[in-house]
């Protein structure tokens, strides 16, 4: 019986991402980590900006998207790292 190679990823016969390819390169894991800081950040902004502190929702609104543009930013340039192998 013919029984077929346990490697991951089997990139002879698909090229396609494989589900949790991202999440077992911890080279992501500073990405992932950083776009939940921008999550969580995101969340204070829209609090501050609620309750009226204008100076608190800016710096929260800048250092959200600082985060999450970095955290993304981290995982695709992996991602595009790996396919280029």
């Amino acid at each position: 019986m013919n029984q077929p190679d346990h490697n991951f990823p089997d990139d002879a016969r698909t090229t396609r991402p494989h589900a949790g390819e991202s999440i077992e390169d911890a080279r992501n894991w500073p990405g992932f980590a950083l776009a939940a800081v921008g999550l969580v950040l995101l969340a204070l902004t829209l609090t501050a900006a609620g309750y009226g502190f204008a100076g608190w929702a800016v710096v929260a609104g800048i250092l959200c998207a600082v985060c999450l543009l970095g955290g993304i930013g981290i995982v695709v340039a992996e991602h595009r790292r790996v396919r280029a192998q």
